[in-house]
């Protein structure tokens, strides 16, 4: 059933909207947002990636797409799709300014009404999953997109975190607003948890471990996985190259589709 608001067409043919969340920055969850993207599409989903981090648009340089530029069509905006199969479809601010360069000085009522617009305004057509891309923390950003999505019920939170404690603290500020605004969380994702070496493949907890999981069970939600550091996934974003499809044997794409099947699990047990 499509996720419909009061006029009935907010939002329409979007099946799961997903929240990306993350207590600071520099812990990947522009990464995740994309990898994510990437294994639920590989499992054979329609997916679209909403980057609301006005500031800060990674997504368009993830997956190569900065040259390109958004068009209107009678129903509101058209994203930019990955695939001539359009089974990816990306928005982003990126996609407007005139320069890469440019930096987003704006105040926050034109941040809140930027947001709003890309919520109601651009045209989806029939996916089963908008992945949205937040700012890191729990600012007004935050709150227009909840408030925007408040008719909503297929919505979920995945909280990004590393294992170390700073980062895990404030991941729990994430979990209190997610609970203040009635936002269901899916789970805690550990990221750039431990490195595997290349050559040797012996695994060093370069920030520790195990902050992330430790977190879910006192928090009582699901944990969703470890992440680790991954050299060719650094490349593979770098050049805007699909990871997941280049190195699904490695144990970081292979750690991205167990999160993406714990999801699609979940979905499924709902129905």
């Amino acid at each position: 059933m499509a996720v419909r608001g009061e006029d009935g067409n907010f939002l329409s043919g979007v099946h799961n909207v997903i929240l990306v969340l993350s207590g600071k920055g520099g812990v990947g969850k522009s990464t995740v947002a994309t990898q994510l993207a990437l294994s639920l599409r590989k499992a054979g989903n329609k997916v679209g990636i909403l980057d609301v981090d006005l500031c800060g648009p990674s997504i368009p340089r993830m997956l190569n797409l900065e040259e390109h530029e958004v068009h209107q069509c009678p129903e509101g905006w058209v994203p930019i799709f990955v695939d001539q199969k359009q089974t990816l479809a990306i928005m982003s601010i990126g996609f407007l300014l005139r320069n890469r360069n440019d930096p987003v000085i704006w105040r926050g009522p034109k941040k809140n009404a930027m947001i709003k617009q890309f919520l109601t305004d651009v045209y989806w057509q029939d996916i089963d999953y908008l992945i949205i891309d937040t700012p890191p923390g729990t600012s007004d950003e935050h709150i227009s997109v909840v408030e925007t999505l408040k008719e909503v019920t297929n919505i979920g939170a995945i909280l990004v975190t590393t294992p170390q404690a700073v980062a895990v603290g404030d991941v729990r500020r994430e979990l209190t607003f997610c609970k203040k605004t009635g936002i269901p969380v899916l789970g805690i994702i550990e990221n750039m948890s431990g490195f595997v070496c290349p050559s040797c493949c012996e695994c060093s907890n370069v920030f520790s471990k195990g902050g992330g999981e430790a977190l879910a069970k006192q928090s009582d939600v699901p944990f969703l996985g470890s992440i680790p550091l991954d050299l060719q996934l650094s490349k593979c974003l770098e050049k805007g190259e699909d990871f997941m499809n280049h190195f699904e044997q490695s144990v970081a794409s292979q750690a991205f589709s167990a999160v993406a099947a714990l999801i699609l699990k979940s979905n499924t047990e709902k129905l």
